[in-house]
C-alpha cells in the first residue's frame, strides 16, 4: 500500500472550493450528510479504490452503480482503447450504436426500438415528453422519494441528493414546471387511485423507480406494481419504469426479471455505459416512432450513441450475459445485510435491511420501511456514525443514509470479511 498523505484531499478540497461551487460537481460527493472532508480518489481497480491521500478503500459506492464488474475490467478498458485508437467521435451513424441497440431490445422486456442519450436524466426528461406527445395529455404521476435526474418537472419530493440536503424541492424550479407533476406515496394503492380521480382524463403517465433505489433501497409491497400497471390502463395512461439505477443489477432484465409487470417505456442507464455517461430510453414501436424525425417529438444530443461510450457497454453487459453473475451478487448483498443484522441483534439496535440483486440498504428503524415517510423516520444520526467508522476501518459506504449500496463480481471473499468486521464494529460501537 502507498504510504499515507493525508493532506493531499484536504488540499484538494480547499482548491475546488475557491472555483466549483461547493467543490464538488455533483452535491453528494460533499459528504456534508456524513461530516469531514470528502477524499479524493487516484485509481480504482476491482472493487477498491486508492485515494489521493495513499489509502485503500473496498468500495461499495462503485461509481453510484455502473462498476458491476468492479472498477477497470478488463474486458471493458479494452474496449475503450480500441473504439478511441478508430475515433474520438463522429457526429454521425456508426455500427457500435446498433450493435447496442440491438442487444438491450434483446435483453429488456417491452423493448421494441430504443434511442440512447447521454444520461438518465436525459432519458427520464425524454420519456416524459415522448409520453406526452403520445398521448396529448400534461399531467405525470409520480411517486414521493423517487429520483428521475434533474429534470424541473420531476425534481418534485425527490430522492437522492435533493433528500440529502433537505430540499427535495429545488429553489429554480418553477410553479409552472411542476404544475403538472403529481406526486403521491410509494406502495399506496389509495393514494394513486385518488391522483387518477383527480387528474381524470389529463395523466400522461406515470413515472417510477420499480424499486426505488435514491431514498436508500424500496422494494414493492402486496403486489404494488400491477396495481400502478392496471391503474394505467384503465386511465389510458403510459407506465414508465426508471431502471437507470436497477437496469441490469437486480437481473439482467433489471426489476422485470423478478416480477411480471410491463412498462411501456423503460428508461436504463448507469451499467449501459460500462462506466461513461450513458442513458437510454425505449419502449413498444408504436411510442417510440413518434420521436423525430418520424414523428412530432424531439430529442437529439451530439453525443447521443458516442461510439466509446457504446463499445464500453456492449461490452459490460455482454460480460454480464456470459457470467450470468446476479444469483453470486445477491448471496453477497444478503452476506453484509446478516452480519449487520447480527450486530444489531446483539446491541439492541433496532434495523430494517433491504436487498435486491447487488443493491444494499440499511434503515435503524424499528418499523417496516415502506415508503419515504419510513425513510425519514429513520436514524440517520446512526448511518452517519456507521459511515465513518466504517470509512477509518478501510471500507467506503455511500456518503448519505438515502442512498443504496453497489456490490460489484470483483468483492471478493476478503473484501466481504473485511466488510463484514468493519460492520459489525461500527454497529458494535453505536
Amino acid at each position: 500500500m502507498s504510504t499515507t498523505k493525508p493532506d493531499v484531499s484536504v488540499s484538494l478540497f480547499a482548491r475546488a472550493q475557491r472555483r466549483i461551487p461547493g467543490g464538488v460537481n455533483s452535491p453528494v460527493r460533499a459528504f456534508r450528510a456524513v461530516g469531514g472532508t470528502p477524499f479524493y480518489t487516484a485509481s480504482a481497480n476491482g472493487c477498491r479504490l486508492r485515494t489521493a491521500d495513499g489509502r485503500e478503500l473496498v468500495d461499495y459506492v462503485l461509481a453510484w452503480g455502473p462498476a458491476i464488474h468492479g472498477h477497470n475490467a478488463p474486458e471493458i478498458a479494452e474496449a475503450v482503447a480500441g473504439a478511441a485508437a478508430r475515433g474520438l467521435g463522429f457526429g454521425t451513424c456508426h455500427e457500435g450504436e446498433v450493435r447496442m441497440a440491438e442487444l438491450l431490445c434483446s435483453l429488456v422486456p417491452v423493448l421494441e426500438k430504443v434511442r440512447l442519450t447521454n444520461s438518465g436524466t436525459e432519458a427520464t426528461m425524454s420519456a416524459v415528453r415522448l409520453a406526452r406527445g403520445f398521448t396529448g395529455r400534461a399531467k405525470i404521476i409520480k411517486f414521493a422519494g423517487c429520483f428521475h435526474g434533474h429534470v424541473d418537472a420531476l425534481l418534485v419530493n425527490a430522492g437522492s441528493g435533493a433528500l440529502t440536503f433537505g430540499t427535495p424541492d429545488s429553489a429554480g424550479v418553477t410553479t409552472g414546471a411542476a404544475a403538472d407533476t403529481v406526486v403521491v406515496p410509494y406502495n399506496d394503492p389509495a393514494a394513486l387511485a385518488a391522483a387518477f380521480a383527480q387528474n381524470a382524463g389529463n395523466v400522461a403517465a406515470v413515472i417510477m423507480e420499480p424499486f426505488p433505489g435514491n431514498v436508500g433501497l424500496l422494494l414493492p409491497r402486496d403486489n404494488f406494481l400491477a396495481t400502478v400497471r392496471a391503474a394505467c390502463d384503465a386511465a389510458g395512461a403510459l407506465l414508465i419504469f426508471d431502471e437507470v439505477m436497477t437496469g441490469f443489477r437486480v437481473t439482467l432484465r433489471g426489476t422485470m426479471g423478478v416480477h411480471d409487470v410491463r412498462p411501456d417505456l423503460v428508461c436504463l442507464g448507469k451499467i449501459i455505459g460500462g462506466g461513461l455517461p450513458v442513458g437510454a430510453f425505449g419502449g413498444r414501436a408504436e411510442i417510440m416512432d413518434r420521436l423525430a424525425p418520424l414523428g412530432p417529438v424531439y430529442q437529439s444530443g451530439t453525443f447521443c450513441g458516442h461510439p466509446v461510450t457504446t463499445a464500453a457497454g456492449t461490452a459490460a453487459i455482454e460480460k454480464l450475459v456470459r457470467e450470468q453473475p446476479h444469483a453470486a451478487l445477491s448471496a453477497k448483498a444478503e452476506r453484509i445485510a446478516g452480519a449487520a443484522r447480527a450486530a444489531a441483534a446483539r446491541k439492541g439496535i433496532p434495523l430494517q435491511t433491504h436487498t435486491a440483486g447487488g443493491m444494499l440498504s440499511l434503515f435503524f428503524n424499528d418499523a417496516p420501511v415502506r415508503d419515504l415517510a419510513g425513510v425519514l423516520a429513520s436514524d440517520t444520526a446512526r448511518y452517519t456514525a456507521v459511515f465513518n467508522h466504517a470509512l477509518a476501518g478501510g471500507v467506503f459506504l455511500p456518503p448519505s443514509a438515502f442512498e443504496s449500496w453497489f456490490i460489484s463480481t470483483a468483492h471478493d471473499d476478503a473484501a466481504l470479511d473485511q466488510t463484514c468486521d468493519v460492520l459489525a464494529g461500527a454497529i458494535a460501537a453505536l
